[in-house]
């Protein structure tokens, strides 16, 4: 199972920390990402990172921004959302993959989601 928390409301160009915790083991294979889900508009890709080898993958949205994480010892996900816009406002989830992708279909472990609003 995945939890993630964190969320909350925050002015544009400030920062947020998304947390997930994982219960179960999480094997040196496992991809984890983060998606988010704005009303109206179907959930996209966010980030993801290996467990074994912490390579990371973002969107082209939030490169340069966000910072996707993991603390293998804890089962922790973590995504570093700094100079925040009005448009990253969205419900947030954490997933653990079945293979590496940037795809829905690609992940087959879902946590609830997180609210993130950006005000302007």
């Amino acid at each position: 199972q995945l939890q993630a928390y964190g969320g909350g409301l925050v002015q544009a160009g400030g920062s947020l920390r998304l947390s997930c915790a994982a219960s179960g083991r999480l094997y040196s294979s496992s991809v984890m990402g983060w998606f988010r889900q704005a009303p109206g508009e179907e959930r996209k890709f966010v980030a993801l990172i290996r467990w074994n080898r912490e390579s990371t993958y973002y969107a082209d949205s939030v490169k340069g921004r966000f910072t996707i994480s993991r603390d293998n010892p804890e089962n922790m996900l973590y995504l570093q959302m700094n100079s925040l816009k009005p448009e990253d406002t969205a419900v947030y989830y954490c997933a653990k993959g079945s293979r590496y992708g940037t795809r829905q279909d690609d992940y087959n472990i879902w946590g609830q989601g997180t609210q993130v609003t950006v005000s302007s």
